[in-house]
Formats: structure tokens, C-alpha cells, sequence
């Protein structure tokens, strides 16, 4: 009875950029550009890939897997996110809201298990050269790809569920420039104590065991270079791991920032910065830290780029 004079929320108001409406014709075409940025670089990564054989082995099997996830993660966010900056009202309908949701969590559970299989494949590249392509080969990196794919759809699915069960009445104003699990929680009008310790959980998990394993995985590596004879192996060794640890400490840092905080210090203007972060600029430079610091990428990229200079 205490609900009946209150309305029931059927869609959610984007206000994060509310406060800088002045700026958001020129925030626009920033985003825009470095949106478009992002698919072409990813587009360039996953054609080179697939168009030059020498880098048909599982290091680039995954890079390409990751650069589709990237393409994907901005897809599910960034095109609602420039059409909100052109728009007066800025909404998303609730079941909308809900896709949004599962669709980032599935993406970014996801990628977060793809960067533990990565961090497996340098383990096995390093310390079982010789197995290597036996360890690694076409089945394995499908099944392993595979697997984090099916914990981050099971992860996404428990969280969304947990989060639109709860109800929703009267606020709808959403503090964020997406739906993301803190700004939507906060407007539930009802709180479950055991739903909110079930998804924090749910996010430890996600971030700490792919952590250990590529911890435990880079252990192993640099146990095994340090037992190279020679500096140059050592350093080409290291040079092969700089850039999966560059990608790794990003996106557990901002991941851990914005997942694994207390509610109490929650601030809606440092959760978008930082989500701007991680869905627009991160998906633009995780892939080309991986791409533009590998030479056997790069004089692949090269080989197709004269091919096709030569064939016109």
C-alpha cells in the first residue's frame, strides 16, 4: 500500500552531461572522432590479422578477438552516448536500459577472463617453447576464447537480474551517461542487502581470479627469462609481455576504481570521467599498444599495404 501513489519507472534520464551543456556540441565531435578512430584502427588490426598468414598463431588469434570486444564495447555504449549529446531529452527506456547493461557487463567480464588467456599463452610461449604450438593449438584458443565468453555471459546475466528485480519508483534521474551497475542501484527504491553483497562479490571475482592467473602466469615468465643465457633473448622475451601488462594494469586499475569501492565514496562525477576512460579511449589504445610496439605486426602491416599499392 505505501507504493500506490507512486509511479512505476519506465525509462531512465541521462544527467551527466547535464552540467556542461554548453560543451556538448564540441564534446560531440571530440567523441565522434576518436569513436570512429577506434573502429578504424580496430578495423585495420583484425584485417591484418586475418589478410597476412604469418600471423595466423594464437598471440594475434587473441589480439583480433580483443579488438572485436573493443569494437563491441564502444558499440554498445558510445553511438546512445553522441546521440544523448545532440539530444534535449536524454533517455533510455528500462528494458533498454537492462540490454545496455547485461551487453557491457557480458563485454567486459569478458575481457577480463580474454586478458587471464592471454597472459596464458605468453606462460606457454615462454616456458613451453617447444609444446607451444601443440599447447596452444586451433581447439585450445577456441575453447579458451569460449570459456570466457560463457563466464562473462553468466556473470552479466546474475548481475542485470539482481539489479532489475529490484524495484524502481519515482527518481529516474540516472547521474551517468549509461547504465552502469552503481548510478542504477541507487535508484532502486528498495535496497537488498543480499543482492548488493551477491553482485560486489560477483565483481570481486571477476577481477581478482583473472588477476591471480596472469600473477601466477607472469611469476612462471619471468622465472624462465631470468634463466636465459643471453641479454638479447631476456629483452625480446620482456618485449613480447611490456604491452599485455600495460593493457592489464589499465583496465583492472579503472575496473577496481569504479567496481570494488565502498557505495559510501561513490561520485558520480569521477565515475564518468573515469568511464570515459575505459569506453572510449581505452578501446582506442589497448589494441594499438599491442599493435604498433610488435615489429612482426607492423611489417605485416606494411607487406599488405605494398601488396595492395601494387595490385592497383
Amino acid at each position: 500500500m505505501e507504493r500506490v501513489n507512486e509511479t512505476v519507472v519506465r525509462e531512465f534520464i541521462f544527467l551527466s552531461f547535464s552540467s556542461v551543456a554548453r560543451l556538448q556540441q564540441l564534446l560531440f565531435v571530440i567523441f565522434l572522432l576518436l569513436y570512429l578512430f577506434t573502429l578504424g584502427i580496430n578495423a585495420i588490426i583484425i584485417s591484418t590479422i586475418l589478410l597476412d598468414r604469418a600471423l595466423h598463431i594464437p598471440m594475434y588469434f587473441f589480439l583480433a578477438i580483443l579488438s572485436c570486444s573493443e569494437i563491441c564495447y564502444t558499440f554498445v555504449i558510445v553511438p546512445k552516448m553522441l546521440v544523448d549529446l545532440l539530444a534535449q531529452r536524454k533517455t533510455i527506456s528500462f528494458l533498454g536500459c537492462a540490454i545496455q547493461m547485461f551487453s557491457f557487463l557480458f563485454l567486459g567480464c569478458s575481457h577480463s577472463f580474454l586478458l587471464a588467456v592471454m597472459g596464458y599463452d605468453r606462460y606457454v610461449a615462454i616456458c613451453n617453447p617447444l609444446r607451444y604450438s601443440v599447447l596452444m593449438g586451433h581447439g585450445m584458443c577456441m575453447g579458451l576464447v569460449a570459456a570466457a565468453c560463457a563466464c562473462g555471459f553468466t556473470v552479466a546475466q546474475i548481475i542485470t537480474s539482481l539489479v532489475f528485480h529490484l524495484p524502481f519508483y519515482s527518481s529516474n534521474q540516472l547521474h551517468h551517461f549509461f547504465c552502469d551497475i552503481s548510478p542504477v542501484l541507487r535508484l532502486a527504491s528498495h535496497h537488498n542487502h543480499f543482492s548488493q553483497i551477491v553482485i560486489f562479490m560477483l565483481c570481486t571475482l571477476v577481477l581478482a581470479i583473472p588477476l591471480l592467473l596472469i600473477l601466477v602466469s607472469y611469476v612462471h615468465i619471468i622465472s624462465a627469462i631470468l634463466q636465459f643465457p643471453s641479454t638479447l633473448v631476456r629483452y625480446k622475451a620482456y618485449s613480447t609481455c611490456v604491452s599485455h601488462l600495460i593493457i592489464v594494469t589499465v583496465h583492472y586499475g579503472c575496473a577496481s576504481f569504479i567496481y570494488l569501492r565502498p557505495q559510501s565514496n561513490y561520485s558520480s562525477s569521477q565515475d564518468a570521467l573515469i568511464s570515459v576512460s575505459y569506453t572510449i579511449i581505452t578501446p582506442l589504445f589497448n589494441p594499438m599498444i599491442y599493435s604498433l610496439r610488435n615489429k612482426e605486426f607492423k611489417s605485416a602491416l606494411c607487406r599488405i599495404f605494398f601488396f595492395q599499392l601494387s595490385e592497383k
